[in-house]
């Protein structure tokens, strides 16, 4: 184990926001977790797990001590007459890891392609895109307990997945009820299906199956569509800062739905199956008007307005702040609560 000290984050982070980690551990494998418990200094300490750096806002230098997750390795571990068991350190990039699976012949990821992040972090927030979520793939997961050392193996139902949440997003150190700050997500293994069919149905996907008149596409064929997609409507964090989608759709009952309407009958609005609502936050945030708006050099994206960017993190200099870039979305908030009596909920991790 090394112990690496004021080390930059600026690169480490997808909305390239400058800030430095007092310290920093790579955490290559459970060794790595032993050393640092063994350590008194560093045991003691508090810590702050960072995969991607694609779901964080940094609003200052970092002093719990910060864990970069860099556990590799990709694998093909079984298969059942049913479906793939196909395994991924959680240091493993995301998109890589589901390119990784097609190139195997092995489908049921590629409506989550060109997700930013890491393999370990996409069970923490459930990720989900185009009809499919994580957890609809899942299997399981091995996991290190920060205080103890242990390994041990959590499936689907012990990880209480729900829309981006899991149960790595609740408690603490002093909560048994959840295991933010007391674990650490080694490897994800994934159950991808034999019998595989597309999942289709959203409105991009259904533009791209006419414009090349395809009926029944590969999961090739969805992978290239759903990266087209997002490349046109997402900016790339290697040129604009951003951390993606800002804010979770808010789900709400069908009363309170039908009074938004009556507040503006244009609220894009989703029916889900437990009868409940999804509104779209990105229709609520451009009905305020803040679409291409900014505050300092933290700006909400011009294609698309759940996104906010990081305005000056391609010109060379120290781009927007993370002060910066919560002020922007405290404002947001407020004014969609006014408007609609929502309060939208911010999807990263602010430190």
């Amino acid at each position: 184990m090394v112990v690496e000290k004021n080390v930059p984050l600026q690169p480490l982070n997808t909305f390239h926001i400058v800030a430095r980690a007092r310290r920093l551990v790579r955490i290559a494998s459970r060794d790595d977790v032993l050393a640092l418990l063994a350590d008194p200094e560093l045991a003691a300490a508090p810590t702050f797990i960072l995969g991607g750096g694609s779901n964080v806002v940094l609003t200052g230098d970092v002093d719990p001590v910060v864990l970069k997750v860099e556990v590799m390795g990709r694998s093909v571990l079984a298969r059942t007459p049913k479906v793939v068991i196909v395994e991924a350190g959680a240091g493993e990039n995301w998109h890589d890891f589901v390119a990784w699976t097609l190139a195997q012949g092995l489908f049921g990821l590629e409506n989550l392609a060109l997700i930013p992040g890491t393999v370990g972090a996409s069970p923490v927030q459930n990720i989900g895109a185009y009809g499919v979520e994580l957890q609809d793939r899942f299997h399981s997961l091995d996991a290190i307990d920060l205080r103890t050392g242990q390994v041990f193996t959590l499936d689907a139902a012990q990880c209480a997945f729900g829309y981006r949440d899991s149960v790595f997003k609740h408690g603490g150190p002093a909560s048994s009820l959840g295991l933010k700050d007391r674990a650490l997500i080694l490897r994800v293994r994934f159950a991808l299906p034999t019998a595989w069919t597309p999942v289709l149905g959203y409105a991009d996907l259904d533009k791209k199956q006419a414009e090349h008149g395809v009926t029944h596409p590969t999961a090739q064929q969805i992978f290239d569509w759903v990266c087209d997609i997002r490349r046109a409507k997402l900016p790339d964090p290697a040129h604009i800062g951003n951390a993606g989608s800002f804010f979770k759709n808010p789900t709400v009952t069908v009363e309170q739905c039908a009074d938004i309407i009556a507040r503006d009958p244009k609220v894009v609005h989703y029916r889900l199956d437990n009868g409940s609502i999804k509104l779209a936050a990105a229709w609520l945030i451009d009905a305020c008007g803040w679409r291409g708006k900014s505050v300092g050099q933290a700006g909400v994206y011009e294609k698309q307005a759940l996104v906010l960017v990081n305005r000056g993190s391609g010109h060379g200099g120290n781009g927007a702040t993370g002060g910066e870039v919560m002020t922007l979305a405290r404002a947001i908030q407020t004014s969609v609560y006014e408007r609609f009596g929502l309060m939208l909920e911010m999807e990263p991790v602010v430190l």
